[in-house]
């Protein structure tokens, strides 16, 4: 299961707030696809399934199908707001390598 960070679940908090959805999870999974194999998808979620993983960083409900979490097992989501990087980032034990951009890997 992945794990998000006190910055990464604070700003979640703020965009379900901000869509007036905060019922919602968080949903992250990984899909086939991407130049390195797999790449990440994360998207507000009321459609719990009754295999879905689950777990509660603070306010923030995450999702991950059965899968995904295979994949993400130890993974980490962080949020940075920086000059030089800015936006939500996966940091993926179980990743061998990653394309350039850095949205896909295997």
């Amino acid at each position: 299961m992945i794990t998000l960070t006190d910055t990464a679940a604070t700003k979640v908090k703020e965009l379900l707030e901000a869509e007036g959805a905060t019922d919602l999870a968080l949903r992250v999974a990984v899909r086939p696809g991407g130049c390195s194999g797999f790449s990440y998808e994360m998207f507000f979620d009321g459609d719990i399934a009754a295999d879905d993983q689950k777990a509660t960083y603070g306010d923030v409900s995450v999702v991950v199908d059965p899968a995904s979490a295979q994949l993400l097992e130890g993974a980490t989501l962080d949020y940075k707001d920086g000059l030089n990087q800015a936006g939500f980032a996966i940091t993926n034990p179980n990743a061998t390598r990653s394309c350039g951009c850095g949205q896909s890997f295997s």
